[in-house]
């Protein structure tokens, strides 16, 4: 669950992350009141889950009343990349005199966290990466051991950071690590962590990803959860239990595992087409769970043919077979479907389904094949 920049930074607060003061409004009116209770002059922040709200003009610097009923009226209906602006942010304005960076995520491959630190901020750490990648200073953690005060003293050094905030900056990344771990998150990134002209250092932007697999232990993430402005396509799936994440493309994508998945959305993209989804049914791929995921890509209206691509491991593929012809008798489609059903069982299945072929259920020996029937009857 991603979380806004205002959520980010009250999050940072419960372990004690220093960030500028400042407060939400919904309103021009409120956006004032948050301003005179944060001090002149202040920032008029849009709250998007996206990148890029300066480029478009969703935060301004604002020197007294006027100026911020002036910024929060243009800021608030804002389209900043697909994303209306219903909130702002509203804080006290930082004098700068360097910007940084600091994440913590985890190295999933290593089994390890993950943290990172650049003496370069307030761009995109992907760009520095690219550009500069010496300027990124990696601290891998074991999750036993943890992350004490003179490892973070060690690791700014490495990172080069100027004197002046080095000892603040260490304190500070033990704070950020023990959000991270005991706030149960995927991701709690910084950029820019700043050093004041008054000699501060704290967080002046926060990105926190938080794991739903941890919701159970915090109750008090329900009130994110009531701002959260979900995918439709994937809160229908998730109220039936599905894998899913929703793309831009017109070929639905179901398939029987996450490797799997992967692998045909990459085959679709090679044959020129563009996946309208990630779908994976895992193991289960019975007539209900088949149902379910026919029903979520057919609501989709950008869906314009679908990819059923399962292989049988475990699962059998005969019993797949008898899940498709239910799920079809349920399911009143709007698009063509292409199959390909290969693995244990496989024969038994196929035969199962030929009384079912048409040119609107179509069965195609590989996975290549199978991707340029689907992608020509997409019109991709």
């Amino acid at each position: 669950m991603d979380l806004y920049e205002y959520q980010g930074k009250q999050y940072f607060r419960r372990f004690g992350i220093p960030t500028s003061p400042g407060g939400v409004a919904d309103t021009v009116d409120e956006a004032v009141t948050q301003a005179e209770q944060a001090g002149y002059p202040v920032v008029v922040k849009a709250q998007v889950k996206v990148g890029g709200r300066g480029k478009a003009g969703g935060i301004k610097l604002a020197a007294d009343a006027e100026e911020v009923r002036q910024h929060a009226g243009a800021i608030l209906g804002m389209d900043i990349k697909g994303h209306t602006v219903h909130r702002l942010w509203v804080e006290h304005a930082s004098d700068i005199a360097k910007e940084y960076y600091a994440s913590f995520t985890l190295d999933r491959p290593a089994k390890l966290h993950l943290g990172m630190l650049s003496a370069t901020g307030g761009v995109e750490i992907e760009e520095v990466a690219a550009t500069n990648p010496g300027a990124i200073a990696r601290l891998s953690i074991d999750p036993v051991t943890g992350l004490d005060r003179a490892a973070a003293r060690r690791w700014v050094d490495e990172a080069d950071l100027d004197e002046a905030a080095r000892d603040q900056a260490a304190d500070l990344l033990v704070q950020l690590y023990t959000c991270y771990t005991e706030g149960d998150c995927d991701l709690a990134e910084i950029n820019p962590l700043i050093l004041t002209t008054e000699g501060r250092v704290h967080a002046l932007d926060a990105k926190v990803t938080l794991d739903d697999n941890a919701r159970f232990r915090h109750p008090e993430w329900e009130e994110y959860a009531a701002t959260e402005t979900e995918d439709p396509r994937e809160r229908m799936a998730h109220e039936r239990g599905l894998n899913y994440i929703g793309l831009e493309g017109s070929v639905g994508i179901i398939a029987n595992g996450a490797g799997l998945a992967m692998s045909t959305l990459d085959v679709v993209n090679q044959v020129g087409g563009r996946a309208a989804n990630f779908l994976d049914i895992g193991g289960g791929a019975n007539a209900d769970v088949m149902a379910a995921a026919l029903e979520v890509i057919n609501a989709d209206p950008s869906v314009k043919a679908i990819f059923v691509n399962i292989f049988g491991g475990i699962t059998r593929v005969d019993e797949v077979a008898k899940g498709v012809i239910e799920a079809l008798q349920r399911v009143d489609l709007r698009s063509p479907i292409v199959l390909r059903l290969d693995g244990t069982n496989a024969e038994e299945g196929r035969s199962l389904l030929a009384p079912h072929l048409s040119d609107r259920l179509l069965a195609e020996p590989t996975m290549l094949e199978a991707a340029r029937r689907v992608v020509t009857l997409a019109g991709a």
